[in-house]
């Protein structure tokens, strides 16, 4: 809104025209949204010890993390709102990418409060249905979808990586597909939420890379040279992606070990919403797979140990997610957090080398 109103001056004061360009908003964003957490960060996390919104630790889960409990969570609260105030300043608020992605990760990240609140009322691990949460982030993704498809024109071509020409219309099959994507994100993301600072900081590589494609396939002189499919609107969804790793690093400096508050389910399942509906809009759901590798890895984890055990009897690790069976396997939490995060590092670089790689 502040943008839009600017601009409109822009005619009376040139410097203002400064505005209009996509990277300079980009910047303004990333910065409004760390000082924003950084300032309100102090203030949630005091408020959430005030209403005893405290973690409660599973009881089948590493030992170590007993000491944890009572640690305030749904500090994803604190990176919505630091990203909700920068995306209404600074955004053109007339692209529906911009809603369709915050949409998204609101209503994931409303599953998530509800699911969190459960948790902290009734003191257990529990929290909303399996099915419910389910459905309520279908429910959501794919109407976003649906609409974007019927009434913007959103692409439902899916490209290959790694191939120039290699693609395939689904069609309405799309909506089904995509919906798949996001809610696929969304729950990876949560799985990975397991020590402090393990799941934001992959969050924040893949929102950059993200917004980087963004920016990219959203600019049709770059998106002909890089022989990407072009998405009219999408680099819009650059100072979004910014938001979100500005937000992430506020998060993260009272998220790193020791953790002073974790994000809660409102934060992971919003931020994975947000990744997937990224991956979505700018024409990137089988790359998602690789810029997302982390969370992939750490989803899989839990579903072959879930088959394993019912068709042998036998578990693959010690305890998944995976994270948990490297700690219970000697490794200290800051080792495996660490190289969790190199490797989105280089997730992130090989997903970027793709753009050549065709």
């Amino acid at each position: 809104m502040l943008y839009q109103w600017l601009y409109s001056l822009a005619s009376d004061f040139s410097v203002l025209n400064v505005f209009r360009y996509i990277t300079v908003r980009t910047f303004i964003s990333f910065f409004t949204a760390f000082f924003l957490c950084l300032i309100w960060g102090p203030i949630f996390i005091r408020r959430l010890k005030e209403k005893h919104f405290g973690q409660s630790i599973r009881e089948d889960g590493p030992q170590d993390h007993k000491k944890k409990a009572g640690t305030p969570t749904m500090g994803g609260g604190l990176i919505l709102l630091s990203t909700l105030v920068p995306c209404l300043l600074w955004m053109d608020i007339s692209n529906p990418m911009v809603w369709a992605a915050l949409i998204v990760t609101w209503g994931f990240g409303l599953i998530g409060y509800a699911d969190d609140y459960l948790k902290v009322s009734k003191k257990n691990s529990k929290g909303l249905s399996g099915k419910v949460r389910l459905l309520g982030e279908f429910s959501i993704s794919m109407l976003a979808v649906f609409i974007l498809i019927q009434w913007f024109g959103l692409s439902t071509m899916v490209t290959v990586p790694f191939f120039k020409t290699l693609s395939f219309n689904l069609g309405y099959g799309y909506v089904l597909f995509a919906g798949l994507v996001v809610v696929g994100t969304a729950n990876a993301v949560n799985l990975t939420d397991g020590l402090d600072g393990l799941a934001i900081v992959p969050v924040i590589i893949s929102a950059a890379t993200l917004g980087m494609f963004a920016y990219f396939s959203g600019h049709f002189n770059i998106a002909n040279y890089l022989q990407i499919p072009h998405v009219a609107g999408a680099g819009e969804l650059a100072p979004v992606a910014a938001t979100v790793v500005a937000a992430g690093l506020g998060f993260l400096w009272f998220n790193s070990y020791p953790a002073s508050v974790f994000m809660g389910d409102v934060g992971s399942l919003s931020l994975g919403g947000f990744l997937g509906m990224m991956a979505v809009l700018t024409n990137n759901e089988l790359l998602m797979v690789l810029i997302g590798g982390v969370f992939v890895v750490e989803a899989l984890s839990v579903i072959t140990q879930v088959i394993s055990f019912k068709l042998t009897g036998k578990r693959i690790f010690k305890m998944a997610p995976i994270h948990h069976h490297f700690e219970l396997k000697g490794l200290t939490e800051n080792k495996i957090i660490i190289r969790f995060w190199i490797i989105s590092i280089l997730l992130a670089v090989l997903s970027l080398a793709t753009l050549k790689l065709r």
